[in-house]
């Protein structure tokens, strides 16, 4: 089967990739939408909606769904991946695996750094795809709730790419009146900061449960974007990656906003709540949790201080209490102020 321009494949029947599905199909795009699970898809073709997931949101009728990945990329010019990054591995290699004859590009929607390895998504790709199975790696980060998204309510991102040519493809394919797509050509940079702020959102809600002020949450956004433009200059990004929408511009967002499901988490943490029990109430992801293990090893193999996500990870794996490690953040040594 020859490539369509017209076919994009969205992998990943998420909140995310209802609302992405819904915004391609409303540019005209033939777009085909991989669950994985058969019963979840049984459901969406039949009702149109998946409540726990994307919950007010029907998905447009011209959008195909199918559980079989073959039959969703099959002539796909384009795949977006909109799967959880810890996922994202095993995926991809079920893509490779297909042997086929197109070469897609490739779009990551996910934001995390992979635990086992300490790779970012895009690197994921590269490394279970082969290159003569693909044309061009890019991600798409930013402030950009799917919940907002799927309403139209206005939203601007980044698309990154190591190629700027495949960044300006699909900031074309993407942009819509309502959805404003950026490119920058640093992806290592809009990777870094749209995972681990998520670290960040999780200690935001823990100040959310503990009832702190605003003080210390502007302290906390302020010093958190700090050692995530720290580790990022150190692993080669342009530091003023950090100050635009995939880092300053998501940061805020997820900490602040009632849609981010690492703020709850860590909301809940603060409320006296253990991590476990949060988690198997859960039906989407909170990327942030395993993106602290994988945010502390990353700074560690690196040699960088990074003490806000050393407290986070005490707090969700080494049962420290939320208030002790607001405390130990506080009395440490005296430095002067630094952005990175």
């Amino acid at each position: 089967m020859t490539m369509s321009k017209n076919s994009i494949a969205v992998l990943g029947a998420g909140g995310w990739g209802l609302a992405i599905s819904n915004l391609l199909c409303g540019k005209g795009y033939n777009v085909r939408l991989w669950e994985f699970d058969p019963d979840a898809t049984r459901e969406l073709n039949e009702t149109r909606v998946l409540p726990k997931k994307l919950p007010g949101v029907r998905l447009a009728e011209p959008v195909f769904v199918t559980d079989k990945i073959a039959e969703a990329v099959a002539d796909a010019f384009v795949v977006a991946f909109a799967v959880p990054s810890q996922t994202m591995r095993p995926v991809a290699q079920k893509f490779a695996s297909l042997k086929l004859t197109q070469f897609p590009m490739l779009v990551n929607l996910a934001k995390g750094i992979e635990v086992d390895t300490l790779k970012r998504m895009s690197e994921v790709l590269e490394e279970a795809i082969p290159e003569e199975s693909r044309r061009g790696v890019a991600t798409i980060s930013g402030p950009s709730h799917a919940e907002e998204v799927a309403r139209n309510i206005p939203t601007a991102v980044v698309a990154a790419s190591k190629e700027i040519g495949i960044a300006r493809e699909i900031q074309e394919i993407f942009m819509t009146p309502r959805f404003r797509v950026y490119t920058s050509a640093d992806i290592l940079g809009v990777e870094l900061a749209g995972s681990l702020k998520n670290i960040i959102a999780l200690a935001a809600g823990m100040l959310d449960g503990l009832e702190m002020g605003d003080n210390t949450r502007g302290a906390l956004l302020t010093r958190g974007l700090a050692e995530i433009a720290r580790i990022g200059k150190n692993l080669g990004a342009d530091p003023m990656t950090f100050s635009g929408l995939s880092g300053i511009g998501d940061l805020v967002t997820t900490c602040l906003s009632k849609h981010s499901r690492n703020r709850f988490v860590g909301e809940q943490i603060g409320r006296g709540r253990k991590l476990k029990t949060i988690l198997s109430h859960m039906t989407m992801v909170a990327e942030g949790v395993d993106t602290t293990k994988s945010g502390l090893a990353l700074s560690q193999r690196q040699g960088v201080e990074m003490p806000i996500t050393a407290e986070v990870h005490k707090v969700l794996f080494e049962n420290k209490a939320p208030i002790e490690a607001i405390d130990d953040l506080m009395v440490r040594g005296p430095k002067p102020e630094r952005w990175y």
